[in-house]
């Protein structure tokens, strides 16, 4: 009956590719790579995965919803890398942690004893076979997908395996690929050790209108069409129906033209589609249920009691007044930064001057910030009287968030830099993240890019640029000014408003760019065994945030082991890695800690210090 079934299904679909000229079924399911669609998000999720591999990254992260391509993609990755790649591909992620290494090492073909429960072992012969491919210019590449599924122990267990290394790269590169649970998962406390070496993130969005039209067209281009099978209207329709996920597009547009064929009907219109998806999508069937008449009666009564309220409350409200009122804004006092350090001057604020049209944000992951001598454009920062940027005024006018970001610029993304570094009392035209990051030391500062949660900036305490979704899909770079309790003031493509934080929560997916202020020795990290200024400062700052060292030590500029101990209690405190090497997130909790005054604060120093 099955095989039966199947010659049937196979002999229907030749029939329906005949009717529409077409070599082969267009909208199947199926992740395959040839099919794929580039849109530019798509495009940019790639380059992030080619950059994850090319740069030894130990951890590459890509999420979206279900459906909206994050397996195709993966499969294009895998074609599209170059010789001397090996790549493990997990698909089923809900194993333990020996299971993980046990499929880890079947993927590759390494040979291991089919009996042991050890991980131990299974890691041994992994290191083994991973150092064998390293000396022979080999690099090896596991891809996890339904990465949301592994549990705690079993992810623990993933970033332990990139402890496998050398002196100087990783010897297994990581990609997990997941629903947006997994971003939720890897913000959990316990699993930060794992977050914090996730080095390129990129999140999937529905498409929009304009893409799904150029998405239907592109597979029936590559499937042999050279017609417009369905109309405007029916792709409308589509869009609205499968709210821009590829998969529902294929699932619609497959039924539809399966109707179309049963019809005899070459062209797609409404009608056809609307059918299908009560076919396919149970909740098109819900709605349209919803729409018929034996639901006409309530939607009339709940009409006639909206109007008699919005009537009562006009005949009620005063003169002048608005009988229902939006959202209120709310009255900001100017927000008072910290003063002006020495050399450096704050006066009125004003807007960031335009940079140039072709600055952005680049679409590659977040890159090591080059030494000055390195950047092609290399750019000095200019310790000159440069204004604070242009708090929100009072009361806020629209238009909101959303619009502000649909309507930004290409040179958002170099005013959102420019505006942080004049936080910090700085002009900078930089217009790249490669650029403004290399400008850093200039001003005694670094950068710091990297993803985390709205607790990591509010730990952090510093202006930040984030990148938010706009509606279109596009990325749009913004400097995240200061929190005031479920408030927050951001500056949109030079143009600064206050708005609920929950807004910009919805829009941001972790990405932030802040600069930190280094120790005067300009160290970027100090660990024990170290000596010099560096220590000594850090002695100071450590024993000034009430976590002194052994005072007796002989050498106040030797990083010995009272002082590590010392940086680990300081650093369990406050949510840190306790490792006892101070880098950046360490020195910017000290910072904080001694309330530097020459420190531009996002929630305010003793606030911050004590969350």
């Amino acid at each position: 009956g099955i095989i039966a079934s199947g010659f049937g299904q196979a002999r229907r679909w030749s029939m329906y590719n005949r009717h529409f000229g077409l070599s082969r079924q267009p909208f199947s399911i199926a992740p395959n790579p040839r099919f794929l669609y580039m849109s530019p998000q798509h495009r940019e999720a790639l380059a992030h995965l080619v950059y994850g591999v090319r740069n030894r990254d130990g951890f590459v992260q890509l999420t979206g919803e279900v459906g909206t391509g994050k397996t195709t993609i993966c499969r294009c990755l895998v074609e599209r890398l170059p010789q001397g790649v090996e790549v493990a591909l997990i698909l089923n992620p809900r194993i333990s942690a020996l299971e993980l290494v046990a499929s880890l090492c079947d993927e590759l073909k390494i040979p291991y004893p089919k009996d042991t429960t050890s991980i131990k072992v299974l890691t041994d012969a992994l290191n083994t076979y991973l150092l064998a491919n390293h000396a022979a210019g080999r690099r090896t590449v596991l891809i996890i997908d339904e990465a949301q599924c592994l549990s705690a122990e079993t992810l623990e267990q993933v970033r332990l395996l990139t402890n496998l290394e050398t002196s100087n790269a990783k010897l297994l590169q990581i990609i997990l690929v997941g629903q947006p649970e997994l971003r939720e998962l890897l913000a959990r406390d316990d699993l930060r050790q794992l977050a914090q070496r996730i080095t390129a993130r990129f999140h999937l969005q529905p498409i929009s209108r304009a893409e799904t039209a150029a998405y239907i067209r592109h597979r029936l281009r590559l499937a042999g069409s050279d017609k417009a099978v369905f109309d405007e209207r029916a792709i409308d329709l589509i869009h609205r129906l499968a709210k821009g996920v590829p998969r529902l597009i294929n699932v619609l547009c497959d039924r539809a033209m399966l109707g179309a064929f049963a019809e005899g009907r070459h062209a797609i219109d409404p009608r056809i589609v609307r059918r299908a998806a009560t076919e396919v999508l149970p909740m098109a069937g819900q709605d349209q249920a919803r729409r018929s008449p034996r639901y006409l009666g309530k939607a009339l009564t709940l009409l006639l009691g909206l109007g008699l309220v919005l009537g009562l409350g006009y005949y009620l409200s005063p003169p002048g007044g608005s009988p229902i009122s939006g959202l209120t804004p709310v009255p900001l006092a100017e927000p008072v930064l910290p003063p002006s350090p020495p050399g450096r001057t704050g006066e009125a604020p004003a807007l960031p001057p335009s940079p140039p049209a072709s600055a952005s944000i680049p679409s590659g992951p977040p890159a090591a910030a080059p030494a000055a001598s390195e950047t092609a454009e290399s750019v000095d920062v200019m310790p000159e009287a440069t204004p604070e940027p242009a708090m929100p005024a009072e009361p806020i006018p629209e238009p909101s968030l959303a619009e502000h970001l649909d309507t930004a610029g290409s040179t958002a993304a170099a005013r959102a830099w420019a505006g942080l570094y004049r936080l910090w009392g700085y002009d900078s035209a930089a217009a790249t993240d490669e650029q403004a990051c290399a400008q850093a030391p200039s001003g005694g500062l670094s950068c710091l890019q990297g993803a985390g949660s709205w607790g990591l900036l509010r730990r952090f305490d510093r202006p930040a640029v984030l990148l938010l979704q706009a509606d279109d899909g596009r990325t749009v770079a913004v400097v995240l000014l200061r929190i005031d309790g479920d408030r927050v003031a951001v500056e949109v493509d030079g143009e600064a408003l206050w708005i609920p934080a929950g807004e910009i929560e919805s829009r941001w997916y972790g990405a932030y760019r802040l600069l930190w202020k280094t120790p005067p020795s300009g160290n970027l990290v100090l660990r024990p065994g170290m000596r010099g200024a560096g220590v000594r400062w850090l002695r100071e700052r450590v024993a000034k945030a009430n976590y002194p060292a052994d005072a007796a030590t002989a050498d106040p500029a030797l990083y010995d082991e009272s002082l590590k101990v010392a940086v680990e209690a300081l650093q369990r405190a406050h949510g840190l890695v306790a490792d006892g090497i101070a880098g950046a997130h360490t020195f910017i909790v000290l910072n904080n800690l001694v309330a530097d005054p020459e420190i531009p604060y996002l929630v305010g120093a003793a606030t911050a210090a004590s969350e």
